[in-house]
């Protein structure tokens, strides 16, 4: 009977194959594959080429089983649906790439009630450790770490928190040195949005940041000028219909990211409010968008590429029982762009400048 030639072969060729045809031992071979940063080049080349040449596909249940790590680091975000988590997701899997580790992403989008079932199912998937967003999560959350003893870090915010494993900036000093900027410009009537603060320390930061800078000028903001929306384009566009709904409107609104200021700019062009002349915008982020907005959009930047990078070498050094280096606030950039200008009865000044801290 004559053999189908489209039937693969039964026959799985094996890591001892790979090892013969490349001509290195077997052990050099498995260390190729398991942490190829800890091979020879030449090594790793021929390895590469024969696994290549082979077909082989690494057993990973088995080589878990065996070293007691999968050497996948899980990463839970608040949502998926922001540039900012973009920039800096890709970032952490090229570290980790780098390092011999994958990445397996999830997200509970900003429900917090559902944020400790996506960690379970991310912890039953066997990651190696942890990376989350933010400092402030359920008890919950934290049992769950610590009953399966798994490493952790937290991103994004350095504020509240004496964990020692936390990668990120300060949102308070953040947001404090921009309303400082703002008020330079002479503005008064104050406007706050962002998303909701429970659970969210980066929100509470970025408000608290703001109302500090405030009171030090013996000013504060009306709590009908605190609006909370949710972290989305649509989110800014309703506040801005909310804002110019009531008779006292703000002259300048901070917003707790430029994913909502970015909306808010859109609804005030829909509705003919001229920014800056009638209402200034600024955001907070930084992301590459926000520079395409007409006017483009004042704003914080945060160096998301960067915190992507720490929080992979911080996981990793944790799961391979090495020190982590020490690492305080990263530092931020305001950027004052055209969405900033003097309110109406102030003068104004010039419109582009930076101002690093």
């Amino acid at each position: 009977m004559a053999s189908n030639p489209m039937k693969p072969s039964i026959r799985r060729p094996t890591l001892a194959d790979v090892a013969k045809l490349a001509g290195v031992s077997l052990g050099s071979a498995s260390r190729a594959l398991s942490v190829p940063n800890e091979v020879k080049p030449a090594t790793l080349e021929r390895v590469n080429r024969a696994v290549a040449q082979l077909g082989y596909i690494r057993d990973g249940a088995a080589a878990a089983l065996a070293s007691r790590r999968t050497r996948t680091v899980g990463a839970v975000y608040p949502t998926l649906n922001n540039p900012i988590y973009a920039h800096s997701t890709h970032s952490m899997q090229q570290t980790l790439w780098e390092m011999g580790y994958q990445l397996l992403i999830a997200s509970h989008e900003y429900h917090i009630d559902d944020e400790a079932a996506v960690l379970r199912a991310t912890v039953e998937r066997g990651v190696d450790g942890i990376i989350m967003v933010g400092t402030d999560h359920s008890e919950e959350v934290f049992a769950l770490l610590h009953q399966r003893s798994l490493p952790y870090v937290l991103t994004w915010s350095v504020d509240d928190s004496n964990y020692p494993h936390c990668v990120g900036i300060s949102n308070y000093t953040a947001a404090y040195d921009l309303a400082r900027c703002v008020l330079a410009r002479g503005h008064t009537r104050v406007g706050i949005c962002g998303g909701p603060i429970e659970r969210n320390e980066r929100a509470r930061g970025r408000r608290n940041g703001v109302l500090g800078a405030l009171r030090e000028q013996g000013l504060s903001v009306p709590a009908e000028w605190i609006n909370e929306q949710p972290f989305s384009f649509e989110g800014g566009r309703q506040a801005i219909r909310e804002y110019w709904s009531r008779p006292e409107r703000p002259s300048v609104i901070f917003f707790g990211t430029d994913l909502l200021a970015m909306g808010a700019l859109h609804e005030c062009r829909r509705l003919g409010i001229a920014v800056p002349e009638q209402l200034s915008i600024v955001g907070f982020d930084g992301i590459d968008e926000g520079e395409m907005m007409q006017p483009e959009l004042t704003t914080v930047s945060i160096p998301a590429q960067e915190i992507g990078r720490r929080a992979a070498r911080h996981i990793v050094d944790l799961i391979e029982d090495r020190e982590p280096a020490s690492s305080g606030p990263l530092p931020h950039t305001v950027l004052e762009r055209g969405s900033l200008g003097a309110p109406a009865t102030a003068p104004r000044r010039a419109a582009k400048t930076e101002t690093r801290a």
